[in-house]
């Protein structure tokens, strides 16, 4: 069966592997822009990237819907949001590296500083797509790492109230940028 831009999803769906060389050939471009945008600095991660950026393709197909957006904003919200989390997992990294074992080039303070502010930038216009109090919420847990029993403590709110509203932001932070949950996309 040939595959055409007609029926290339349809294919992704039922597995066939040409359907996904399909996208390599027509949609890999939009990936690789995305990518060199948000990791610009980490030349090294690009390859890693688009792979993990395929692979979420692969595993996600099922969750696209042609009515919400077009494939092409699919495909590049899953490489910007790919490409955040390697800027992140490049400065987790970093940070628990043993300062013996860390050689740190002139300008490695700055390449720091840069991602920060991006990362930082990316997760604001995600957040601000939330109520004050459920943002509050995502922040306690996600960034400052604090635990449902404190959240809970400091909030006043039970666990179950907690795991609700994380429940509907999640999911209101990905209709907004255009990906579906599902099991392999638990991070947004």
């Amino acid at each position: 069966m040939e595959i055409t831009e007609g029926n290339f999803i349809e294919q992704l769906k039922k597995r066939n592997e040409k359907a996904l060389e399909y996208v390599i050939d027509h949609y890999a471009w939009i990936l690789k822009t995305v990518i060199k945008k948000h990791l610009v600095y980490l030349p090294n991660y690009y390859e890693e990237c688009v792979n993990d950026c395929l692979w979420a393709i692969w595993e996600n197909i099922g969750y696209y819907d042609p009515e919400k957006s077009s494939f092409k904003n699919w495909v590049g919200g899953i490489a910007k949001y790919k490409s955040i989390n390697y800027a992140r997992k490049y400065l987790r990294d970093l940070e628990n590296e043993p300062i013996e074992n860390t050689v740190i080039p002139a300008d490695d303070e700055a390449i720091r500083e840069i991602l920060n502010r991006e990362v930082s930038s990316e997760t604001e216009k995600m957040l601000c797509r939330l109520a004050p109090e459920d943002r509050e919420i995502f922040i306690k847990l996600y960034l400052e790492e604090q635990s449902m029993d404190e959240i809970s403590s400091t909030m006043g709110l039970t666990k179950p109230v907690l795991y609700n509203r994380i429940s509907r932001g999640k999911k209101k932070i990905r209709e907004a940028v255009g990906i579906k949950g599902g099991p392999h996309n638990e991070r947004i």
